[in-house]
C-alpha cells in the first residue's frame, strides 16, 4: 500500500488523504476511515490513478457527496474515490445537457429549468450527484434518468474511458449495468425539450414545498433508504407497522418520513443495520412484504 501512495503522490493526481474519516463525507455523518481517499483534479487524473490502482491490485470505491449510501463503521479498505470540483462542470447545448458526474443533481434541475428546458423537475428533492444518479437510475414523481439520458461516459477500472448508452447501461428501477460490473461515471448528457418556464418553475416549486414539508433535512439523513414495493410505498408501510419515532442508539425512523432513517448526532453504522433490520422484520411479519434497502452499504463492519 506505501508503494502505491508514493506512486499516486508522483502521479500528481490531486488530494491524497490517509486514513480519512469517511463520516466526514457523507450525508449521514456516519462512517470509519478510507485507507486512502483520493479527489481526483480531473478525469485524466482519475484515469492515471485508477491505472495505478488496477496495476496493484488494491481495491475501489467511489464516493460522489455521500448520500444514498451507509458506510460501516470498520471503514473502507483500499482506495474511495472522492469525484469533487473537477467534475463540477455544467454546458448547454440547445435542448442537451453536458454535465460533470460530481455535479448536485438538484442543482442541475434547477440551472435546467432557468434555461426553459424540461425533463428534469423530478430531480428538484433527490440528493446526490449526477454520477450517482445514472449509478442508480435515480428517479421520483413518475420519471427517472433512463427517460432523459443520451449518453454516459465511465471509466472502467483498466483505466479505459466508455461511452455508455442507455440500452448499455440496462436501466430499470434504480438499477443500473454500473452495479454489476466496475466503473465511475465521469460524465453524461442528458436529452430534454423546451417548455413553458412557468409551469416548470411552478413544478419545481411544488416538488421543493412537498420535499421540506414531508422529509427530515435539517438532520443527517441518506434519502430514502428502502425501495418502493410495487404498487405501494416503503414510508406508508413502515409508518403503518407503528415504527416512526422508532430508535436504536443513535439512528431513529424519522418521525416526518418514515423511509428515511435520522442520525441523532452520535449514531453508528451498526445501529443504522440494526434499525433497518428490524423493520424489514416487523413490516414482513404485518403485511408479507419484503423491503429492499435503496441505500448502498459498504465498508467493513
Amino acid at each position: 500500500m506505501q508503494k502505491l501512495i508514493k506512486e499516486l503522490e508522483e502521479a500528481n493526481i490531486g488530494t491524497t488523504l490517509i486514513d480519512e474519516p469517511l463520516a466526514n463525507h457523507t450525508t449521514w455523518k456516519i462512517g470509519g476511515p478510507a485507507d486512502i481517499l483520493i479527489e481526483p483534479t480531473d478525469k485524466n487524473a482519475l484515469a492515471r490513478s485508477m491505472k495505478l490502482i488496477y496495476k496493484h491490485k488494491v481495491p475501489w470505491t467511489v464516493l460522489g457527496r455521500g448520500s444514498n449510501m451507509l458506510v460501516r463503521d470498520g471503514g473502507i479498505r483500499g482506495v474511495v474515490f472522492k469525484l469533487a470540483d473537477g467534475f463540477n462542470h455544467l454546458n448547454f447545448n440547445g435542448e442537451e445537457i453536458e454535465v460533470g458526474a460530481g455535479y448536485s443533481f438538484i442543482r442541475l434541475a434547477v440551472m435546467a429549468g432557468k434555461e426553459g428546458l424540461t425533463g428534469l423537475e423530478f430531480a428538484g428533492g433527490i440528493p446526490g450527484t449526477v454520477g450517482g444518479a445514472v449509478y442508480m437510475n435515480a428517479g421520483a414523481h413518475g420519471s427517472d434518468v433512463s427517460r432523459i439520458l443520451k449518453h454516459a461516459e465511465v471509466l472502467l477500472e483498466n483505466g479505459e474511458l466508455v461511452t455508455f448508452t442507455p440500452d448499455d447501461l440496462a436501466f430499470r428501477y434504480r438499477h443500473s449495468i454500473l452495479q454489476e460490473i466496475k466503473g465511475i461515471v465521469t460524465g453524461a448528457v442528458f436529452q430534454l425539450s423546451y417548455g413553458d418556464r412557468k409551469e416548470i418553475a411552478r413544478h419545481m416549486a411544488e416538488y421543493k414545498d412537498r420535499r421540506r414539508h414531508t422529509q427530515p433535512l435539517s438532520m443527517p439523513c441518506a434519502g430514502s433508504v428502502f425501495r418502493n414495493p410495487p404498487g405501494d410505498h416503503a414510508g406508508r408501510l413502515i409508518e403503518s407497522a407503528g415504527l416512526k419515532g422508532f430508535r436504536v442508539g443513535g439512528a431513529q425512523i424519522s418521525e416526518r418520513h418514515a423511509n428515511f432513517i435520522v442520525n441523532c448526532g452520535n449514531a453508528t453504522a451498526q445501529d443504522v443495520l440494526d434499525l433497518m433490520e428490524q423493520a424489514m422484520e416487523i413490516v414482513e411479519q404485518r403485511f408479507q412484504v419484503k423491503l429492499v434497502p435503496e441505500v448502498l452499504v459498504v465498508g467493513e463492519g
